[in-house]
């Protein structure tokens, strides 16, 4: 058997959709529209659990089909009621997510499921929007089927437009929160359905007391039966939560919303025997109750990633100061040695991802030609985009809905595609910069090894963070490292390969010299390149600090030169305010640390005692 076919052995279940009690239509749908000739593994446990009524709690690897999981037995039961629900029945079902991306994305995957149920309608809400356009523009009917795909029809005030109800709603929390406070019209009385999806990202991203205020609201904190006199609502809610990692606010969460759940792909060995006196945090993360009773704290700070087993995951050691002209070099030989395929490369800040779109975009170097010839080229030959919180809504789903039907790109990146994203063929994945928690890290390879498709990944790290291996084995993660000097002696440097020693360091490898003399030389000719490398350095240096946890004792700013990071950004100097800036702060924190010290051992006498 091929390894290929193994990894789909390993990935899919050996059922059909229509065992699992799905209607035919449905599994009809499920294989026209989304392609999915059987369920995988994930979905064959979740989706009979899930049509029975119970909640759930899905913990398993990205890429392994969870949207689906979860949607398709909503839209079995929708589906069979009869009378068919109608416009004044409201909404059933809402399904939170994280982040405005992953909110197109499963509404795009509930649209397509929906195609011949079209009496249940799909829709969704999140940040980005402007409110008050949206209901003047519905209440003029302008463009209607257009903006049908986007808005929700209860904005106009009347809590609907013809014939159209919200049936399954998806939103980020904050807009729906909004919107249970402020919108009369938002008939939620038939809700069944509450889901989480990638609920440790919500909570990281800090929506943790709207979470609480949106149960509040709709009565989730205690489960019972939601109303009387008819099919709809004598059912008791069912809410599912879906988390490719554990911690201590998921716990809660699942505290407060579950009832008895079900626990979908934890491993039961894990988890303590008697599941009653499992002991959750608070959504604020109060560590204390983890440190009293460690035993009974259920997470997984300690405990294996799930992770796909066909991901390659590797490491490549760089020195600081060479960092770009080696993210470049092995972009440059990942495309030309693949004739078709997708990356994406995570950075820290936007202002990094910013830079490196511009550069890639304009940067033009030929090495097979002698310095001072004229004949250059664009050093990067593909689409590049770029991906970040600070861009404009429209341009995000410009680039979300690009990349993914492009079949060679780049994709430039913040942690907000990081997670649930599925970006169809995305070959390799790239971590220029290391997540800033050690679980982020889980999602960021997420987005490629999905659904039993072979991917790489590559981990960039300085000499100073090698440690960051070790906590990464921790959770059961084992990394081998990239072969980057062969990657260098592949590439020939002024019409021929050069000889290269065996004991030659990256740094000093003719090929890197050559490209970081000629990225330096592209920075100090542009004034603009130029601003953008010292925004990008100076957010940097600031993300750095950032590190949490037992990473911050990895992740030191001082144990780094600074000089060596502007040459990071083709910065020929260090950018001399910000160095001043940090050295001041570190000056007097140093100051401040002693002076505390030296007050907690004994006090000088003051002036006044001293008389």
């Amino acid at each position: 058997m091929s390894k290929k076919n193994e990894t789909v052995k390993e990935i899919f279940a050996s059922c059909s959709f229509s065992s699992l009690g799905l209607h035919s239509t449905l599994c009809d749908q499920l294989r026209e529209r989304l392609g999915f000739e059987a369920p995988t593994k994930v979905q064959a446990q979740a989706i009979p659990v899930i049509l029975s009524g119970r909640h759930v709690l899905v913990n398993a690897a990205t890429g392994t089909g969870k949207t689906v999981a979860y949607l398709a037995p909503i839209i079995n039961h929708l589906q069979s009621y009869s009378p068919r629900i109608d416009r004044s029945s409201g909404t059933f079902a809402l399904v939170l997510v994280p982040t405005r991306e992953l909110c197109l994305q499963v509404y795009e995957i509930l649209h397509k499921l929906l195609h011949r149920f079209h009496w249940i309608v799909p829709g969704y809400v999140m940040g980005g929007e402007n409110r008050s356009k949206e209901k003047a523009r519905l209440r003029k009917g302008e463009d209607f089927l257009h903006l049908f795909l986007f808005l929700l029809a209860w904005f106009d005030g009347s809590g609907m437009y013809g014939n159209v109800c919200i049936s399954i709603l998806v939103a980020t929390p904050g807009r729906l929160l909004d919107h249970l406070k402020h919108t009369s019209s938002f008939l939620h009385t038939n809700l069944r359905w509450i889901i989480f999806d990638e609920a440790d990202r919500i909570l990281e991203l800090g929506f943790g007391k709207e979470i609480e205020e949106i149960l509040d609201i709709l009565g989730s904190r205690n489960i019972g039966s939601i109303g009387e006199g008819n099919e709809v609502s004598n059912v008791k809610r069912q809410n599912l939560l879906l988390s490719a990692t554990l911690n201590e606010k998921v716990n809660h969460l699942a505290k407060i919303s579950l009832e008895t759940p079900v626990l979908i792909g934890l491993d039961e060995k894990k988890l303590p025997e008697d599941k009653s006196h499992v002991r959750f945090g608070s959504l604020e993360s109060d560590v204390k109750e983890e440190v009293e009773h460690p035993s009974t704290t259920m997470r997984s700070t300690t405990e294996d990633f799930k992770l796909p087993a066909q991901l390659v995951q590797r490491y490549v050691k760089v020195p600081c100061g060479s960092r770009l002209a080696v993210l470049l070099s092995i972009l440059k030989h990942l495309f030309d040695t693949e004739v078709s395929q997708k990356l994406v490369v995570f950075f820290s800040t936007c202002d990094a991802v910013d830079f490196h779109y511009s550069l890639l975009s304009e940067f033009q170097w030929s090495p097979h030609s002698q310095p001072d010839m004229e004949l250059k080229q664009l050093f990067l030959r593909c689409k590049t985009f770029r991906l970040h919180g600070n861009m404009k809504q429209e341009d995000r789903r410009t680039t979300f809905g690009a990349f993914k039907t492009e079949k060679k790109a780049l994709l430039l990146s913040t942690d907000v595609a990081a997670r649930g994203l599925d970006f169809p063929k995305v070959k390799c994945i790239i971590q220029y910069d290391s997540a800033g928690e050690a679980t982020e890290y889980v999602h960021r390879v997420g987005r490629t090894a999905r659904l039993g498709e072979r991917g790489d990944s590559l981990l960039f790290l300085q000499p100073v963070e090698m440690d960051y291996l070790q906590d990464l084995e921790k959770h059961g993660v084992s990394l081998t490292e990239y072969p980057l000097l062969k990657v260098l002696d592949s590439f020939s440097l002024y019409g021929q390969k050069p000889r290269v020693k065996k004991f030659l360091t990256t740094e000093s490898h003719p090929w890197i010299l050559s490209l970081q003399n000629a990225l330096e030389s592209f920075i100090i000719h542009e004034s603009k390149m130029k601003k953008l490398a010292k925004d990008a350095f100076c957010s940097w240096v600031r993300a750095y600090t950032a590190h949490r946890g037992e990473l911050k004792r990895i992740f030191t700013l001082k144990k780094l030169h600074l000089g060596h990071v502007a040459k990071s950004f083709a910065l020929k100097e260090q950018p001399s305010l910000v160095g001043k800036s940090f050295q001041k702060q570190s000056k007097k924190r140093k100051r401040d640390q002693r002076q505390k010290g030296q007050s907690g051992k004994w006090k000088f006498p003051s002036k006044t005692n001293a008389k």
